[in-house]
C-alpha cells in the first residue's frame, strides 16, 4: 500500500511542475521583450533564462523584489511579483531547453580559462558541463558579455546576493582571467 501510495504521490509531482509551468508561460510574455520568446535571449546584455535551475531562478527573482539584486532594468520588473508568480515563472524557464548561443571565442583564451576554472574549481559549485545545481546558475551557454558582467560585479561587490562564494573567488581574478574564463564558460553549450 505504501508503495503504490508513494508511487503515486512521485507521478504527481511532474504534472504540477508542468501546471506551474504553464501558468508561467502566460506571465513570460513580458519577459521575452528582454530575455527573448521561451528565455533564448539574443542580446548579450540580458542573461539566458532557458535551461536556468529553477531554484536559481526564484532566488534571483526574490532577490531582485527584496533589493537584494539590483539592476534598474530588472529590480522594477520583479516589485510586483508574488512567490507564485516567481514560482511559476521559474518553473516554465526551467522547462525550456536550452539554445545555443552564437559565440566565436579565442582558442588562445578558452584553454587559458578551462585552466583558471580548474585552479579555482568552478565546477565544485557549477558542476561539469556548467550545468548548475538548486541554487547554483547554469552557466553553460550563456552570453560572453554577460558572463564577464557578472564576474566584475562580484568581484566589485556590485553583486553580493551570493553567501560570499562568488566575490571570494572573483576578489583574486584580473582583468585577463575574467576574458578568458568567459571565453572558456560562452564556448560551452
Amino acid at each position: 500500500m505504501f508503495a503504490c501510495v508513494l508511487a503515486a504521490a512521485c507521478l504527481a509531482l511532474p504534472a504540477a511542475a508542468r501546471a506551474d509551468a504553464e501558468a508561467g508561460k502566460a506571465k513570460a510574455v513580458v519577459c521575452a521583450a528582454c530575455h527573448g520568446p521561451e528565455g533564448h535571449s539574443t542580446n548579450p546584455e540580458y542573461p539566458v533564462l532557458a535551461g536556468q535551475t529553477a531554484r536559481y531562478l526564484y532566488l534571483e527573482l526574490r532577490d531582485f523584489k527584496a533589493g537584494r539584486r539590483s539592476d534598474p532594468r530588472m529590480s522594477p520588473m520583479a516589485a510586483n511579483l508574488s512567490p507564485d508568480d516567481m514560482h511559476d515563472l521559474a518553473d516554465y524557464f526551467a522547462a525550456q531547453p536550452p539554445a545555443t548561443i552564437a559565440f566565436k571565442a579565442d582558442s588562445v583564451k578558452v584553454d587559458a580559462g578551462r585552466k583558471k576554472s580548474e585552479e579555482v574549481l568552478c565546477t565544485m559549485c557549477h558542476l561539469g558541463g556548467f550545468s548548475g545545481q538548486n541554487e547554483i546558475p547554469r552557466i553553460a551557454g550563456q552570453h560572453y558579455q554577460y558572463i564577464v558582467k557578472q564576474l566584475e560585479d562580484f568581484r566589485a561587490r556590485r553583486r553580493t546576493n551570493d553567501a560570499g562564494s562568488m566575490t571570494s573567488v572573483t576578489k583574486t581574478l584580473s582583468d585577463s582571467d575574467i576574458e578568458n574564463l568567459a571565453n572558456y564558460i560562452a564556448n560551452i553549450q
